[in-house]
């Protein structure tokens, strides 16, 4: 719009020019006013138009700028993560030795309660183990006591009654009456000394009728005043000797002394006569096995019996029905010298093949303890073997 500044009056004419001017100018400032003002309509329509399809373009442009700032915060960031990353790593190396140094701790505590928590298992089960030991250990030593009394309990029922008998009833010197065919015990203590040992005995002599008139006398053993008296008035036809050792020929001297009887002996025998009696008194006869003499009515065999010594033998009466077995069998068990034997497999020998071969009802007469038979050691014979 165009403003002009309206002159003075000087005339109608100039007046109405002026007039006209000034409306012209008025129509034509009414015009640009319109004008103007649809340009600026369409300016403004223009804009808000310019303005919404720029809003549209300025949302990338604001994301951009958001992508900017966050790139710039981020570099900022990794600027002051890089400026302060030391510093984080010595940090996270301190906390990190701080826990090792924990864990440490820890696990040094847990070893030790773990040793303690074993000490004590260890304890416990030495203590449990200890006492099962002992607890075992006493059953052990109950069962092998139950076993030995088991053994023993067995080993009584397997022995014969002659043998239990001897053991409740322990031998004493005495004189038994002759039975019925003639035969007559008597029993002496004495020692027999063996290897350098002396063993506390009572042994067996026989005294046998031969006939009315006489006797024989089998293994003088010690005292010769108590065979002596059981033999009475009556002669001594013989005395006869089983072996050497001293429970066998002991008296013999004195008792063959009175009537000057002979005496038999196995000559491998001489040798433990001679430690007794000494060489002057020899016996008169040397026996040996398979042989046979006779005395008053007797027919007397002589059986090869060796084992408790090599000239054991044993006499054989078969019109007694009874062998005189010496030390070779007692009742029950084979016989010892001492607390031992001296050849058991000889002396077993000699049971089985010479004395178990006599019928079943002969008599065995031993050197000591009571008679038994041929029948019943041969129920024991294989508990020997």
């Amino acid at each position: 719009m165009f403003w002009k500044r309206k002159g003075k009056k000087k005339g109608t004419g100039e007046a109405e020019e002026a007039s006209a001017v000034a409306i012209d100018e008025s129509a034509d400032e009414k015009e640009a006013a319109e004008e103007e003002a649809g340009s600026d309509a369409e300016t403004a329509e223009k804009a808000g138009k310019a303005d919404a399809d720029g809003g549209e373009k300025e949302k990338p442009a604001e994301e951009k700028s958001a992508d900017a700032e966050d790139e710039d915060s981020e570099g900022a960031e990794d600027t002051d993560s890089d400026e302060k990353e030391p510093e984080k790593k010595a940090a996270a190396d301190e906390e990190a030795a701080d826990e090792d140094d924990s864990d440490e701790e820890t696990e040094k505590k847990s070893e030790k309660e773990t040793e303690d928590d074993s000490s004590d298992t260890d304890t416990d089960s030495d203590t449990e183990a200890g006492s099962e030991s002992e607890g075992a250990d006493a059953d052990a030593a109950e069962d092998d006591e139950d076993e030995e009394s088991e053994d023993d309990e067995d080993e009584s029922d397997d022995k014969p009654a002659a043998k239990k008998k001897r053991e409740i009833e322990p031998e004493e010197p005495g004189i038994d009456e002759p039975d019925d065919d003639g035969v007559q015990r008597v029993r002496t203590a004495g020692t027999l000394e063996v290897d350098g040992e002396e063993y506390k005995v009572v042994n067996n002599t026989w005294v046998v009728k031969a006939d009315d008139e006489g006797v024989i006398v089998i293994d003088p053993a010690h005292d010769a005043e108590a065979i002596m008296e059981a033999v009475g008035d009556r002669e001594v036809y013989l005395v006869a000797c089983t072996n050497g050792y001293n429970t066998h020929i002991g008296a013999a001297v004195k008792v063959a002394e009175r009537d000057e009887a002979p005496i038999a002996l196995h000559r491998r025998e001489l040798r433990p006569w001679r430690k007794v009696h000494g060489a002057e008194h020899p016996p008169e006869i040397e026996i040996e096995a398979g042989g046979s003499f006779s005395a008053g009515d007797l027919e007397i065999d002589v059986l090869g019996l060796p084992g408790t010594s090599s000239g054991s033998v044993g006499y054989y009466i078969s019109q007694l029905g009874a062998v005189f077995s010496g030390d070779t069998l007692l009742a029950g068990e084979l016989g010892t010298v001492g607390d031992g034997y001296i050849d058991y497999t000889r002396q077993l020998h000699s049971v089985g093949e010479v004395l178990m071969s006599l019928p079943p009802d002969t008599r065995v007469l031993p050197d000591r303890g009571p008679e038994t038979t041929v029948e019943e050691e041969s129920g024991n014979f294989d508990s020997w073997v």
